[in-house]
């Protein structure tokens, strides 16, 4: 089963509604309204878990969601929220919205990351604080806001700096293995790998060494999506370095230079950025061949991809482990002299923003030299932002900005200082 990418639906928490009640004590006949507001809905949360490495878990149950919030009670009490649902993946995974495609959040920067996708509704509002001195005895509250609920897809691109490419059965796995603590599956058949397997290359001398991923085997056609070829390719991208492995022996009967363009040009019709990657070609299987058969081969093959100006060549044979680390030398210093930078997706697409964008009216007014920005497409968007946190607030600022409203109020004359209520919020305005 491959296990790198998964779909799941995923849900918040409804808010729980309001509660209407009245207080009831002795001697008390005609007590004001006490009905407590409700629970906030639970959030879904994913973060980042170092100890896994495959989104498997996720094949085995596909509907996740957080708690509901409680109804409020009597005697003003407030309702319990629901609690929160965290989803632990691999670092490098990539969570995306099913129906548009786009990126909702990029999982990767730092075990422990944190990133809530979805927040549950906020609790209504109790009826006791809808007394007013006309209506003393209110005998309505709010209901809470509804869950969100949407479908995505868990994509993981695996986070190393050097990935191993190559047609299947060429012996990238053996290549793993030989230099790393890794032990994946190794058989002489296709498609042996079905999910990136991740070594830690340690060359013991006090030195830095890089994260090493066997990239599962590619074919031709690949990044048309033939052989599971878009999901192998993917998790190339995230890498700063590719060690190209290919047949030098031709057990097969392959041309190793026909099989390097063939990959390169999957690489190229994937993403012109995959093509532009350095590597080094690790020429395989060399043992098989006379000490003079193997320098004509590989002389041979650094000629016809461009002599000193193309990739470098190596003689290696991972079966005995002859040559591979001058090949991790190498590309040790290679790595050393390039930047550090490592890919992180931004944010296309928010769950939360395309809910509260829908065409539903708003009105802002001035009465008595105070101002009133109230509507659904208000009570919504504040249903499912938290105004105390930083991130809530700028989204806040930013959703008065974009729909125009700042740009009322200053029509209609506001000035710094002047209040300015916001449903149940009240703000002072400043410049």
């Amino acid at each position: 089963m491959f296990s790198d990418r998964v779909q799941i639906n995923i849900r918040s928490g409804k808010g729980g509604d309001g509660h209407v009640s009245f207080r009831r004590e002795l001697y008390v006949p005609n007590g004001g309204p006490d009905g407590g507001d409700g629970g906030n809905g639970g959030d879904v949360i994913f973060e980042v878990d170092p100890g896994i490495s495959t989104l498997a878990d996720f094949r085995h149950k596909r509907t996740y969601a957080a708690g509901d919030g409680k109804e409020g009670g009597k005697q003003r009490r407030h309702g319990k929220s629901g609690d929160d649902i965290v989803l632990k993946v691999p670092e490098g995974t990539i969570i995306r919205d099913l129906e548009t495609g786009k990126i909702i959040a990029d999982m990767s920067g730092s075990p422990g990351l944190r990133k809530t996708i979805l927040h549950g509704g906020k609790g209504g509002i109790g009826n006791m604080h809808f007394a007013t001195s006309v209506m003393q005895a209110p005998r309505y509250a709010k209901p809470g806001k509804p869950a969100l609920e949407r479908a995505v897809v868990l994509e993981l691109k695996c986070m190393a700096d050097v990935g191993l490419i190559g047609f299947p059965n060429v012996g990238k796995s053996t290549f793993l293995s030989r230099v790393t603590h890794a032990q994946p599956k190794i058989a002489n058949y296709h498609f042996t790998t079905l999910h990136p397997n991740l070594g830690v290359v340690d060359f013991g001398d006090h030195q830095d060494g890089f994260v090493l991923a066997d990239i599962p085997g590619l074919i031709e056609n690949a990044s048309q999506g033939e052989g599971l070829g878009h999901r192998f390719l993917q998790h190339i991208e995230r890498t700063r370095y590719l060690i190209h492995v290919v047949d030098g022996a031709g057990i097969e009967g392959r041309d190793p230079y026909d099989d390097i363009c063939t990959i390169n040009h999957e690489l190229s019709s994937y993403s012109p950025q995959l093509a532009e990657k350095p590597q080094v070609i690790a020429l395989n299987k060399m043992d098989l061949l006379p000490e003079v058969e193997r320098k004509r081969v590989s002389e041979e093959l650094q000629e016809r991809l461009g002599g000193d100006a193309g990739p470098r060549v190596f003689c290696v044979s991972c079966a005995t482990s002859e040559g591979l680390w001058d090949v991790l030398s190498y590309v040790r210093g290679q790595l050393a002299s390039m930047q550090q930078d490592r890919i992180v997706y931004e944010s296309e697409f928010s769950p939360e923003d395309e809910l509260i964008r829908d065409e539903l009216p708003f009105t802002v007014t001035r009465k008595k030299g105070e101002f009133y920005i109230e509507g659904p497409r208000i009570e919504k968007m504040l249903g499912y932002t938290n105004l105390e946190s930083e991130k809530g607030f700028l989204f806040f600022q930013d959703f008065l900005r974009d729909n125009g409203i700042n740009d009322e109020l200053i029509r209609l004359g506001v000035q710094e200082g002047d209040t300015v209520h916001v449903c149940s919020y009240d703000f002072e305005y400043y410049e």
